[in-house]
């Protein structure tokens, strides 16, 4: 009896003794992985996530300042671990174990290159968001699923069927469909610059909402207040803020706590929660454009060809939502925070804004608006486009993918499964390859008349120098329309506008941190003081006049929705538009 005791002792011995072993490898790295910082058993790098997350090298030393809508999360850091990450980031590629997960960081244009696009067939899907996309959207959020059936069978068609219809309604041939969008709700924002210029940041995102809300379901965003718009900017904040706190990300890097009860775990109640709100608000959306579009009212739109889509493979209502809601995700926000960047950098470096506005006066003259057929005889202010997205990279990490089977790369080993993180930072402010380069200097791209999907494209990595649109097969396909967004606020704005720093009382300007950003996923300056100055009387006439001239022969009076399909549209006739 004794003997059979001690053989059950030492068998349960020896199985807590191997729990432990397996435990206490969490965390480690394998000598065949890309280097990276000393890790600690079980936690790997996490204990040094808040210093390694959105770091940026500054004259002032190695911190981070971005803020995510609370608080100042600056972390000055010790002279010998800044010394160890300054040398970890010169490499093109190295590694953090954050738990149970291998991160694989992406710092040069070769990398993301060799990886990203060159085998974009293993690394297009996205790694696991559990709280963000499994609880809060059921798997349906286009941005971040999966694009492997690999991974899932579920959503890896689904992926490809989305994918394939962005491309044929947003490709670079199609896209200028949208122009007429965009040239009304330009000279709205211009109107709203007049009137209030102290709310600025909210007729830019009135603008670029408004212009997503018409390529996606065909009607305007009339107005910085209204329901649908704050409740959306309302919700993606709190998915942006739910995905990147640390409760949430606990269960993405130890999926075994997804097993706890929910009680244990408060944030899933609040994913449960905003996915209830999601719901409703991109199913009014989306069942309202599918009605207008079945009584043969709505205007052209991405709907359509949901729908269609919808009627030949079957998918949910809710699924066809979340198709056209992450569209509006992905338009919105990004395009405001770079022009609220823009006009940050306008007020900043005077020098730009004067030697900007002389091309756009030789160029355009006094006596009308700048327009898009404008573009190539203003190669300063497209220059001004690219530096901006360089300046201002509103993704400064880039959003994750996964490869769906084991590589290896410059002597190092992949895993099965990774997370792989494009440092858009650390690539957009190289030094080398952009000397000064919290400069806003438009110069650098003197002689580069690429387009970003030429430059994203490009053979050549080091010839590209903007990656917020993503890269291989999570390339934006609205790139095209955010660049022309991008140019004709930018000449409209220089043409129309001085932006000048304020004044205080003693006659000094009053300080502006270009390095202090708030946000989540997606990030833009921080809140900071600009005069917006008209450049004449009769230029704030011409925008006065072009808004009366939209409103009284394209806009319905009391809706200030288009009153037909507007004019120059080139999907506008009665066939096209059947389903």
């Amino acid at each position: 009896m004794n003997s059979i005791l001690l053989l059950f002792t030492a068998a349960g011995s020896a199985l807590v003794l191997y729990g432990i072993i397996i435990l206490l490898r969490v965390g480690r790295r394998s000598k065949d992985l890309p280097p990276g910082p000393p890790t600690i058993p079980i936690l790997g790098n996490l204990h040094l996530l808040g210093m390694l997350m959105f770091f940026r090298y500054q004259k002032s030393g190695l911190t981070c300042n971005i803020r995510n809508g609370q608080k100042n999360m600056g972390i000055p850091l010790s002279t010998l671990f800044k010394q160890a990450l300054v040398k970890l980031m010169k490499r093109p590629i190295y590694s953090l174990i954050l738990g149970t997960k291998t991160y694989i960081v992406l710092s040069t244009p070769t990398a993301v290159k060799d990886l990203l696009d060159k085998k974009s067939s293993i690394y297009s899907s996205r790694p696991d968001i559990y709280l963000g996309q499994d609880v809060v959207s059921e798997g349906r959020r286009f941005v971040t699923m999966a694009s492997s059936s690999k991974r899932t069978t579920k959503y890896g068609p689904m992926w490809r069927s989305v994918h394939r219809m962005m491309h044929n309604t947003l490709n670079i041939q199609t896209a200028v469909a949208y122009i007429p969008y965009q040239d009304l709700e330009n000279k709205d924002m211009m109107l709203a610059f007049l009137d209030d210029p102290k709310g600025f940041r909210k007729h830019v995102r009135r603008y670029t909402t408004s212009l997503t809300t018409q390529m996606v379901y065909g009607f305007r965003t009339t107005s910085q207040h209204d329901p649908r718009l704050l409740k959306f900017f309302e919700n993606f904040e709190e998915w942006g803020k739910l995905v990147s706190a640390g409760s949430a990300q606990i269960l993405d890097l130890y999926p075994i706590l997804r097993n706890l009860p929910t009680f244990l775990a408060p944030a899933y109640k609040n994913a449960v929660e905003l996915g209830k709100k999601e719901r409703e608000l991109y199913m009014l959306n989306w069942m309202s454009t599918k009605n207008s579009i079945k009584d043969g009212k709505c205007h052209p739109c991405f709907s359509y060809d949901v729908l269609k889509a919808q009627k030949n493979e079957g998918f949910s209502d809710e699924q066809a939502a979340y198709i056209t809601g992450s569209l509006l995700e992905g338009g919105s926000d990004t395009t405001s925070g770079t022009l609220v960047g823009f006009i940050e950098a306008m007020m900043m470096f005077p020098e730009v804004q004067k030697t900007a506005q002389a091309q756009i006066d030789k160029v355009v003259g006094p006596d009308r608006l700048p327009t898009l057929d404008d573009i190539e005889n203003l190669r300063y202010i497209q220059a001004c486009v690219k530096e901006t997205i360089r300046w201002m990279p509103t993704l400064i990490i880039g959003l994750p993918h996964a490869n769906i089977q084991e590589d290896e790369y410059k002597g190092y080993k992949i895993p099965n499964g990774s997370t792989i993180v494009p440092n858009n930072w650390t690539l957009n402010m190289d030094p080398k390859r952009n000397p000064n380069p919290r400069v806003f200097d438009p110069t650098r791209f003197e002689n580069d008349f690429q387009s970003e999907k030429e430059s994203a494209t490009n053979k050549d990595g080091n010839q590209r120098q903007n990656w917020i649109f993503g890269s291989g097969r999570r390339l934006c396909q609205g790139m095209h329309i955010a660049e022309r967004s991008l140019f004709m606020g930018m000449a409209r704005m220089l043409w129309a506008f001085n932006f000048e720093r304020v004044i205080d009382e003693n006659g000094v300007p009053i300080p502006v941190d270009i390095d202090d950003f708030v946000g989540g996923i997606a990030v833009q300056p921080a809140d900071f003081e600009v005069n917006i100055i008209p450049r004449s009387k009769e230029k704030a006439d011409i925008i006065r006049n072009a808004w009366k001239d939209v409103e009284e022969t394209l806009l319905d009076l009391e809706t200030k929705q288009w009153l037909r399909v507007p004019p120059g549209m080139t999907f506008n006739t009665a066939e096209t538009m059947k389903l």
